[in-house]
Formats: structure tokens, sequence, C-alpha cells
């Protein structure tokens, strides 16, 4: 059993949008934006928020892909 294209491609996304933000953050850095707690306290919230949003996701398509609860249609 293989993994659906639709999160496979998501969780691609969404690993994409993690890393762009965290190289915002490396490069707030550089350029002296950010200190470095600062920098530090903005990479946790990059991680923990796109992981965060990525599980949500996915808990969203997986309920739209298998419902739990399937209507009953009365004639």
């Amino acid at each position: 059993m293989s993994i659906p294209a639709p999160i496979a491609t998501g969780t691609f996304l969404y690993l994409i949008l993690g890393c762009a933000l965290l190289g915002l953050v490396f490069a707030s850095r550089l350029t002296g934006r950010l200190s470095k707690d600062n920098a530090e306290i903005a990479n946790v919230v990059v991680i923990i928020s796109t992981i965060s949003t990525w599980l949500f996701w996915l808990c969203a398509w997986m309920h739209q892909w298998h419902p739990l609860i399937k209507p009953i249609y009365e004639e």
C-alpha cells in the first residue's frame, strides 16, 4: 500500500514552506534584524506552526477522503 499522491504532494509543499520560513529567520539573523535569542524563538515558532498546520490539513483531508459518518438520504 502506497501513500496517496495528494498526501505526498501536500507534505512536500509544507516541507518547502517550513524550509523557506526557516531560511527567512536565518536571513534575518544574518542581517541583524533579529537577535540570537529572538532567532531561536522564531525557529521554534516556525517549526511548531508548520507541523501544526500540516497536521490540521492532513486531518481535514483524511476526513474528506474517508468520512466517518455517511449521510442517509430520505426519500
